[in-house]
């Protein structure tokens, strides 16, 4: 059953986005009320209230929230990390000073919930390699930008 949480990041959550490794999946509605969900990986905390993350300009997730506004973000990780994050979709930088067709997107915090299960827990979340040292190079800067963001948005 989920639980209310809040609207600040729980303590677990926080400090697994500071690690910058994890993947939530966003999942947002079309126009034509389609859902659709897309992993991201470039993800930040701005505080506890906010996430920015990056992603690419051209894509449906990108553009279902600048159309509709609200998201949701569920993570899965290690140390039964299991949250969903609600929250209002706003544009703070397009294009992103890393790459011309990435945009930085913050999520302000509505609500969370956790997922927890008392039949399961989660062991481990979707793990990933990069498939060249260019998108590893690039996964990288988006990072350090939504950092630099974080402290100066």
């Amino acid at each position: 059953m989920a639980k209310h949480v809040g609207v600040k990041l729980p303590e677990d959550l926080y400090h697994l986005l500071k690690k910058a490794e994890t993947v939530a999946v966003l999942a947002t509605f079309s126009e034509k009320e389609l859902p659709h969900t897309t992993p991201i990986q470039c993800i930040y905390p701005k505080g506890n209230e906010s996430i920015l993350l990056a992603i690419h300009k051209d894509h449906t997730g990108y553009y279902n929230m600048v159309w509709q506004k609200k998201i949701m973000l569920c993570f899965l990780d290690a140390g039964n990390i299991a949250y969903s994050v609600l929250g209002r979709a706003g544009v703070v930088r397009a294009p992103s000073m890393v790459h011309p067709l990435m945009n930085v997107v913050r999520i302000d915090i509505i609500d969370i919930k956790s997922d927890r299960s008392i039949l399961t827990r989660v062991d481990s979340g979707v793990k990933w390699s990069y498939t060249s040292a260019e998108a590893e190079e690039l996964s990288k800067a988006l990072i350090d930008e939504l950092k630099e963001l974080a402290r100066t948005l």
